[in-house]
């Protein structure tokens, strides 16, 4: 009984590695330049380490309580509030997908060029389409 249940970890956790490695390389496989790539890769971590314990691994939220960033349109159809939700944090009511959200959004410290990087994940990851990249100009340039 302890080997079959060991068994069933290994391969849960196994398959939880493998499963976000193919992810990150359907991301890497997308025509972006290196530059880009590599933003989108280290915003993937950044990700992981600050949005993920809210938003969840596959950006789909917590309806109700934590918006979801999975085919958000207040990410495409608000871009510059959006860098400035990570950028200063966020509070106050928002609607995303039809669906109101009132919490708050800590500001979580990050640089420009981390929240840019993070940002180009977001935009390039879940059903979101990365357009322009993000750029540590870009978010230099959103002001309180």
């Amino acid at each position: 009984m302890k080997r079959l249940l060991m068994t069933c970890l290994l391969m849960v956790i196994f398959g939880c590695k493998n499963g976000s490695k193919e992810s990150t390389t359907a991301i890497s496989q997308q025509d972006f330049s290196p530059e880009v790539k590599e933003s989108i890769s280290s915003g993937a971590e950044i990700y992981n380490n600050f949005c993920a314990s809210c938003h969840l691994s596959n950006g789909e939220g917590i309806k109700g309580v934590f918006p979801p960033l999975k085919n958000s349109d207040w990410l495409k159809e608000k871009r510059k509030e959006s860098i400035h939700a990570v950028k200063f944090g966020l509070r106050g009511p928002i609607t995303v997908n039809g669906v109101e959200y009132d919490n708050l959004m800590p500001a979580l410290g990050l640089s420009d060029q981390e929240i840019a990087n993070v940002m180009n994940y977001i935009y390039s990851s879940w059903g979101n389409t990365l357009k322009e990249p993000v750029t540590e100009e870009e978010v230099g340039a959103i002001e309180k």
